[in-house]
């Protein structure tokens, strides 16, 4: 399998399958003396984890994470840090109907295609479960970030038609959903019971706003920091589109609509507004940063849908097993990891921008 790291300074490399003996990551790169125990991680995992609600799968998995090393006497020691989780509650043989066959809106035949062989056991690599060790490794992320005051509001935006209308940060964690606003929370667990009566699931917006984030993290051509953001958000499965800002909603808006102003005050520079959404020509602004990630309904539903075997046979498969009528609530948590690695990266990578930051750190 190529790929399953992320990021140059900061580097998280995740490992593991849905059914699998277990899941977990290393993170390579956090400095020495961070302050570190599991319970600051299991945090993250909890908040993801099955099981939640009606609303999550049923599937019972208590997510523990145990560190493997690179912790002593409760801090970092700069070197790998290992991550497991162990799978407890598979149910392999919710799958065997789909051993031959592609599940339509699943990796199932990609995968195939790309090396010829799959672990179709609730998709493998592929499957949602993955991202444990994406967000196990955001916990410590986070944690960095957290020392150097920036901080995240992370909440779902909306799930399916219903959108939240107010915004309460108390709320957000009061509700099965993620959201600031008990209101819409109400309508979208309305909405979600009738889309499982009738053996469907819905999608919705997750939306990341940081805090804190310093101006000039970020590169100008390649390594825009709102690229980077984006490829680490898309590269969770479910997600089909990331808006940063004002989004896609700038096509149709005038420039005298879409610039940010600059106003200088208290020996201090700052916008008028936000419409960049935190990263202009690709590096940070010292605004907030505000992201949306796009999530696709669960692709995993009862109703009959078309498909095919591997071997050619069109067939009517319904997929059986325990399922999210809706991803959504669970990726809150996922999106916000995926943004502080990326963070937590770029960071890394400004401290040899500039001559002086370099002369700063070793003069003494």
């Amino acid at each position: 399998m190529n790929k399953s790291s992320f990021g140059t300074h900061f580097t998280v490399t995740t490992w593991g399958e849905s059914h699998g003996k277990a899941l977990g990551a290393v993170v390579d790169g956090c400095p020495a003396g961070l302050s570190l125990c599991e319970e600051d991680i299991q945090k993250f995992l909890d908040r993801r984890k099955p099981g939640q609600s009606r609303y999550t799968t049923a599937r019972k998995e208590g997510d523990l994470v145990e560190i493997l090393s690179g912790i002593f006497e409760g801090k970092t020691t700069g070197t790998p840090i290992s991550l497991i989780v162990r799978n407890t509650d598979q149910r392999s043989r919710d799958y065997g109907n789909i051993a031959l066959s592609y599940r339509p809106g699943h990796a199932d035949y990609t995968f195939d295609a790309k090396y010829g062989f799959r672990d179709y056991r609730g998709g493998g690599r592929s499957s949602g479960r993955e991202t444990i060790g994406r967000v196990a490794s955001g916990a410590i992320a986070s944690k960095i970030l957290e020392t150097l005051g920036i901080s995240f509001c992370t909440y779902t935006k909306s799930i399916g038609p219903v959108s939240i209308k107010k915004f309460d940060s108390e709320e957000i964690n009061n509700n099965a959903f993620y959201m600031p606003d008990a209101d819409a929370a109400a309508r979208a667990g309305a909405y979600l019971e009738k889309c499982m009566k009738s053996q469907d699931s819905a999608g919705g917006v997750v939306e990341c706003r940081i805090t804190g984030v310093p101006a000039g993290l970020g590169s100008p051509v390649f390594e825009k920091l709102d690229a980077v953001l984006a490829q680490a958000v898309m590269s969770v499965g479910a997600v089909k589109a990331v808006e940063i800002g004002d989004g896609t909603e700038v096509a149709h808006m005038n420039g005298s609509d879409d610039n940010d102003g600059f106003h200088f005050e208290n020996g201090q520079i700052s916008k008028t507004s936000n419409h960049a959404g935190g990263i202009m020509g690709g590096i940070s602004d010292g605004s907030e940063i505000i992201l949306r990630a796009y999530i696709k309904p669960t692709p995993s539903i009862s109703q009959p849908q078309e498909t095919t075997t591997c071997n050619g046979k069109n067939i009517s498969l319904e997929i059986h097993g325990r399922h999210d009528p809706v991803i959504v609530p669970r990726a809150v948590v996922v999106i916000e990891s995926m943004c502080a690695l990326a963070i937590t990266d770029a960071l890394f990578a400004n401290m040899t921008s500039r001559l002086d930051y370099i002369q700063k750190f070793y003069t003494k």
